[in-house]
Parts: structure tokens; C-alpha cells; sequence
């Protein structure tokens, strides 16, 4: 009997993340580029070769389920789901409320990334105080207590930073983070000191957060990472105690799971 999937969708500024879900689990997370100026004809097409690359006929994927940032590819992405796979699409939490209390002073404000992602990792652990650090486009810092969502930080993320000074500055050349290593040195040559300061420059801003915003978490607080350089950072920061790279498809999962949607 051939499987039925479930699609889930993180729709950010910078990419596309993909991941396909049935009852045996989640598949591996794709991603492809944010491309605003893409069609619904651009973006199945692009769907249609993941989904051969994943093996999974278009017409076993049910639903799709998304969260996005970026308004403007919201409705191309419903409409991609109905003329490729004949989906129901649904957004959350626009469509699907997430199972989890908003305390932002103003609740609409709330990226629907952070909220989702604060949900994945409330159901996947039992501490009474969660701190959840995302490494995207932005770095923000996430703060859960019990099953609410209380607010957080948004802070410059790693790589927007490397792309911003690469282009205000003619004479510094691009660089990779694998330069910096695993100890703080003093760079000895341009790139390593843009590595070295970029690497331990972010991870001192952690660490200084992270003991900051514990003074207002209970005692019982765990910090998680997730996001596409949670790896990396956390191999410099003391203070990440677990890196959880699925937490907003995990996030998804759990909220189409309360839906009955699959």
C-alpha cells in the first residue's frame, strides 16, 4: 500500500526549507533559495523535482503545511500545492493555530518561525524553562516557560553580517568560518582575523545573552540551538546544551498532529 506525505514548509527570507513526513518520520530538510520573484509554474517545478529526487509521487502528498515570513510568496506557495499535488495547504498559524500560549505584548508581531519552532521544542522537552537560540538570517533568542511563549531578542545574524561587511568594504576579501578554528587566536592574516572575529565575536554574544536573559528563566532552563550554523557556534559556546537543527519542522509536525490533519 503506498504511503501518504505530508510536505512541510519553512518559508524565510533567505531560503526555502522542504521536508517530507509520514507516519515512519521526517526526511532529510532541503533547501532552495528564496527567490521572490518566483511563479507558482517556477516554484512546483522546483517542488516536483524534489519530490523525484525523494522518490515520492506528487500525488501522495496530501497536504502541505507551512510557515513563512515573507508574505508576498504566501499565496503562489497555496497555489503551487493545489495545481501540483492537489494538496490541501495549510499555514500556521494562520490557518492552523500552534499549540502554545503567545505573551508578546502584541501577538501578531511574532514571527511565525519563532513561534513554531518555540512549539517543537516545547514538545520535545520536559524542562520547565527553554532558552532557543535560531542561527538564521537573523539570530534570535526565544524564551518558553512552561507552555508560553514569553518573548526573546533578535540580533544580527552570522552570515547577513559577513554579507554586509563584505560589501561595504572594498578591501576586505570573503572569508569562511572554517578559518577561525575551535580556540580564539590573534589573526595573523585579514581573512583569519575576519574569521576569528566573526566565529568568537557571535559566540561572546551568546554567552553574555544567555547568562543575561537566565536571570529572568526559572532554574530549570535548557538552552537549544537550531538553525543552519547551530553546529558550528555550539562547538564554541559552553553555554548551548543540545543543537536540535529540526525544531520548526518538528514544530509543524506537532501542530498538523493536533489539527488531525495527518
Amino acid at each position: 500500500m503506498s504511503s501518504t506525505w505530508s510536505l512541510l514548509i519553512d518559508v524565510g527570507n533567505t531560503g526555502i526549507k522542504l521536508a517530507l513526513r509520514s507516519t515512519e518520520g521526517l526526511r532529510p530538510v532541503f533547501e532552495l533559495p528564496a527567490d521572490k520573484t518566483d511563479t507558482p509554474d517556477s516554484l512546483g517545478l522546483k517542488v516536483l523535482e524534489y519530490l523525484r529526487l525523494e522518490n515520492v509521487p506528487a500525488g501522495q502528498v496530501k497536504t502541505w503545511v507551512m510557515a513563512s515570513v515573507v508574505p508576498m510568496l504566501n499565496a503562489r506557495i497555496a497555489r503551487t500545492g493545489r495545481k501540483f499535488c492537489l494538496a490541501d495547504v495549510y499555514q500556521v498559524p494562520e490557518n492552523l493555530s500552534v499549540g502554545i500560549n503567545n505573551k508578546y505584548q502584541a501577538p501578531h508581531e511574532v514571527g511565525a518561525d519563532r513561534l513554531v519552532t518555540a512549539y517543537g521544542a516545547r514538545k520535545t522537552n520536559s524542562q520547565q524553562g527553554l532558552l532557543i537560540i535560531d542561527f538564521g538570517t537573523a539570530t534570535t533568542f526565544d524564551c518558553v516557560i512552561e507552555n508560553d511563549y514569553i518573548g526573546g531578542l533578535i540580533c544580527p545574524g552570522v552570515f547577513s553580517s559577513i554579507q554586509a561587511l563584505g560589501s561595504r568594504t572594498a578591501k576586505l576579501p570573503w572569508f569562511s568560518l572554517e578559518e577561525a578554528g575551535k580556540e580564539l587566536e590573534i589573526g595573523r592574516s585579514t581573512s583569519q582575523s575576519l574569521a576569528q572575529g566573526t566565529l568568537f565575536g557571535f559566540a561572546a554574544m551568546v554567552e553574555g545573552l544567555v547568562t543575561r536573559l537566565k536571570e529572568y528563566m526559572p532554574a530549570q532552563t535548557r538552552v537549544l540551538a537550531t538553525g543552519g550554523i547551530s553546529e558550528t557556534l555550539a562547538g564554541v559556546c559552553p553555554s548551548i546544551e543540545e543543537v536540535q537543527p529540526t525544531l520548526l519542522m518538528q514544530g509543524l509536525v506537532f501542530t498538523g498532529i493536533d489539527h488531525k490533519i495527518f
